[in-house]
């Protein structure tokens, strides 16, 4: 029981500051272009430095080789579950203009600015190499599989640009992460202000990501929250297959409980909120990918207590 109301501790946290964002977006603080100001900053500014201050603070040289070969389980985890929705696309005859779309965010998950400050909230600092190592394999997958497939759905040209794929995959938060693997492994450490001020900035990463879920939870509107087929099919493959499928992956291995648990959350996180920027970027189904994003954010905040429970009996 006490892991249970941890778990809802945690997961109170994170709504305050969602409900936040919520009400000042309904008073108008916050527009589209503020929106990607706070987009920006997070992802530009505050979560490079939040990489680079906690590895190079938190961990040594040793932990962080040991951990790097776990990349395989989210990378095969991911995998797993596209071939299902592609299979499920056809099963339930999901229409065409939204295939790739259902696809991408049926196996991608919020690992940031959703997994990163759940998973923060619930485990502490001990949790952060675990939650990147699962950010890279998410990160890398949907910039180069994810973002093809939503491609395919629109009526922009599909070209595969492998300059532009790179630049997204290798984003400000990845180079913030390997650079700070970098100085542990080479065993440089930063002057004294220096680490400060990347304290102060990475400390901005969790409010405004919690902030920016708010605005997206207002400005999608609670009205438009209905569960028709497809969207129930994206609910099930984050919050129960997903998890399950990682859960079987882990369950014969000797890993580490607290890695067992993070990549189990991680699995179960809500839609990538990248999601509909790229359906609009191609023209694709915006609206339907902004709906899931939304829908499976919020019911992210009730199903996590329970999944937090659920991990305590893994071994």
């Amino acid at each position: 029981m006490s892991v249970f109301l941890h778990g809802i501790s945690g997961v109170l946290i994170i709504l305050i500051m969602i409900a936040v964002g919520f009400i000042l977006t309904k008073r108008n603080w916050f527009d589209a272009k503020s929106a990607r100001l706070l987009t920006r900053l997070v992802t530009q500014i505050s979560l490079p430095a939040y990489m680079v201050v906690t590895i190079t603070q938190k961990f040594q040289a040793h932990e962080l080789l040991a951990i790097i070969p776990d990349l395989r389980f989210p990378v095969i985890s991911m995998m797993l579950l596209m071939v299902l929705a592609m299979i499920l696309v056809q099963v339930f005859q999901i229409r065409r203009s939204r295939r790739g779309l259902f696809t991408s965010m049926f196996f991608n998950s919020n690992t940031v600015f959703v997994g990163l400050p759940i998973n923060q909230a619930l485990f502490g600092d001990k949790a952060i190499p675990y939650i990147l190592i699962y950010y890279m394999a998410n990160t890398t997958i949907f910039w180069t599989l994810g973002v093809y497939l939503i491609q395919r759905d629109g009526k922009v040209d599909v070209t595969f640009d492998w300059k532009k794929t790179l630049g997204k995959i290798f984003s400000p938060p990845l180079l913030g992460f390997m650079l700070g693997v970098l100085l542990v492994l080479l065993h440089i450490q930063l002057p004294a202000f220096i680490n400060q001020d990347l304290s102060y900035l990475g400390g901005l990463t969790i409010p405004l990501s919690m902030i920016f879920i708010g605005y997206s939870v207002a400005n999608a509107g609670l009205g438009n929250l209905k569960l028709r087929r497809d969207n129930i099919l994206i609910i099930i493959g984050r919050f129960v297959i997903a998890p399950i499928l990682m859960t079987l992956l882990l369950w014969p291995t000797k890993l580490p409980l607290l890695m067992k648990q993070v990549f189990i959350l991680q699995s179960a996180m809500p839609v990538m909120t990248n999601a509909p920027i790229i359906a609009s970027l191609y023209d694709a189904d915006v609206d339907y990918a902004a709906i899931m994003v939304t829908e499976t954010t919020v019911l992210s905040l009730v199903i996590v207590p329970f999944l937090m429970f659920l991990t305590q009996y893994i071994q």
